[in-house]
This record gives C-alpha cells, structure tokens and sequence, in this order.
C-alpha cells in the first residue's frame, strides 16, 4: 500500500463549486443539523407557563318541580351533605439531577370526586425535548417503561397542572413521578410520593 492521498482544502473547495448535486447536499445536511441543533439546545433557554386549576367539583343542580310534585312549601326537606374536598393522597417534592436536568416544586396525587389527579403545583422544571411525564414504580428516579404508568407530555415547565390518571390505577403500585426525556433516554427530575 502507498501513503494516502493528503486531501487539500482549497481542492475539496474547488470541486464543491464545480458540483450542483455537492452544493444541494451540503445545504441539506447544514439545515438539517441546524433543526436539529435548535431542537435539542433551544428548550434549555425557553420556558412555557400553564396556570391549571384544579378540576371543578361536579355539583347537582336542583330540577324544577313537575305538576303534581311537591312544593318547597309542603315537601319535608331533606339535609343535604356537602361533598368532601380534594383529599390528598401522597406528595414529594421535585429533585435536582444535575445543573442541566432539575426541578423543583411539589407534586401530589390528589383524589376528587371519585377521581385521581397527579397535581404539579406552582413547579419550575428544567425545559428540554420530549419531555413526558410518567407515575413510576421505583424510587430515586429509577424509570422501567415498559412498567410505568404513562401520563402524557409535559404540559408546561413552569406553573400548575393535572393529570388525570386511568379509572382503577392500582396506586400503591406507584412510588414515584418521573419527568423523561425520549428522545435521548435522560431523566429530567423526579419525586418520590410519601
């Protein structure tokens, strides 16, 4: 074998003027690598703000009276028992991973009207791509995917915001909340539920 041919500069430079096809693909792959530059470095400096009550309480309405029903007047009334409030179930605050992976604020599952909320309340969490949110059986951060309860995307980095979770979760299954990254398998933050 003879020594390899030393690649010039000003020869490599030369020939991708003289190449349209060269040209069309450097421009391609250029904006290609700035899409994916902007995607992955851009969350890291935006943040979005979600101002998210709670559910409203399902509340009865009183019908009005038919022809032949009783009055207020001469039906004996019966007491009326008020519903109970939001009744929290477990809570855990957010948790710092590193400078770039961090959050912070509480979290709780919440059960109102026969219904189960994962609630982040007044929370700040470090943006970044693909963010989803998961209720997880381990602790510490530890994620399994193919075990963990799968909520959604995130729905702010900043704010207060619910999930509702599936009718029938076993909870006590569920140690943690956990904040993932698909897109390059890091956790973000987590809180473990006491």
């Amino acid at each position: 074998m003879g020594p390899r041919p030393h690649l010039d500069f000003k020869e490599v430079l030369a020939a991708l003027r003289a190449n349209r096809v060269a040209q069309a693909a450097l421009a391609v792959a250029l904006v290609a690598a700035g899409a994916f530059g902007w995607w992955t470095i851009s969350p890291l400096f935006l943040t979005t703000t979600l101002s998210e009550d709670l559910p409203a309480r399902a509340t009865a309405t009183a019908a009005a009276p038919t022809a032949g029903a009783p009055t207020a007047a001469t039906a004996k009334t019966a007491p009326t028992v008020a519903p109970a409030g939001p009744k929290v179930l477990s809570m855990g605050q957010l948790q710092r991973v590193d400078d770039l992976h961090r959050g912070t604020g509480p979290v709780s599952l919440i059960e109102l009207d026969g219904k189960t909320y994962l609630r982040f309340d007044n929370v700040a969490i470090q943006n970044g791509p693909d963010l989803h949110v998961y209720l997880a059986r381990g602790m510490g951060g530890a994620y399994d995917g193919s075990r963990d309860l799968y909520l959604g995307g995130l729905k702010a980095t900043n704010g207060s915001f619910n999930y509702e979770l599936p009718a029938g979760t076993p909870l006590a299954d569920y140690k943690s909340v956990v904040v993932w990254c698909r897109a390059f398998t890091v956790l973000f933050t987590w809180a473990d539920l006491r």
